[in-house]
């Protein structure tokens, strides 16, 4: 079983989609239960790409590849997935604050999270604080991440904590920020939560941040 999951596994790092979904669909129709193929062969490929990517070993256009490969795989895996009720680790909102359009590092940060077997909720770009609030509410999700790329829209990472305060939500939720000119020490000065410098060390504090809150 082991052999087939590691090829998906591999399938994956490689960006090949086809491969990867006709790896998965075999492994199915094997009798393999979705979750191993999910966790062993899709997460377990994605984990490994992302260590890469923090390594600089490979850059932004093979992690999108890759994370295509990715979608294709659990795309096929939901309908199995549900029926056996496994259910994501947690919940993520995420979204560029209010005045910023760039999402490429938002993206990333998504396609890193769902590596982790977060499921993300992507408000896009120019998201008003207000916005974050409800959506949070909405989706009562375990981490809201903020991502800004101008120093002009720092101030509104310190807005959206602010709004969490003002409706009595902040003690609920893990705020993380991110993007290239926060640092932590201006997390701090906001107080939110968490900063990570690139893309899979967030996912990883997103993770970690999510078992803490769910006690395990």
């Amino acid at each position: 079983m082991s052999e087939i999951l590691n090829e998906i596994s591999a399938a994956l790092q490689s960006g090949s989609a086809k491969t990867v979904k006709a790896l998965v669909e075999q492994a199915l129709s094997e009798g393999i239960p979705a979750k191993d193929i999910l966790e062993q062969g899709l997460l377990a490929g994605m984990d490994i790409v992302a260590v890469k990517f923090k390594n600089n070993e490979v850059y932004v256009p093979e992690v999108l590849i890759a994370a295509r490969a990715m979608n294709t795989g659990t795309a096929l895996l939901k309908p199995y997935l549900a029926e056996s009720g496994a259910k994501p680790l947690g919940k993520a909102l995420i979204g560029t604050v209010k005045g910023d359009q760039h999402d490429i590092g938002k993206n990333l940060v998504r396609m890193m999270f769902e590596g982790k077997g977060i499921e993300v909720i992507d408000l896009g770009v120019d998201v008003p604080p207000e916005k974050f609030v409800e959506a949070y509410r909405e989706h009562q999700a375990d981490v809201v991440a903020l991502s800004a790329l101008l120093t002009t829209t720092m101030g509104e990472m310190k807005n959206t904590v602010q709004a969490f305060v003002e409706a009595g939500e902040r003690g609920n939720v893990v705020i993380m920020v991110g993007g290239a000119p926060v640092t932590d020490t201006f997390r701090e000065s906001i107080g939110a939560d968490i900063y990570t410098a690139d893309a899979a060390s967030a996912a990883e504090a997103a993770k970690q941040a999510i078992l803490k809150k769910k006690g395990a």
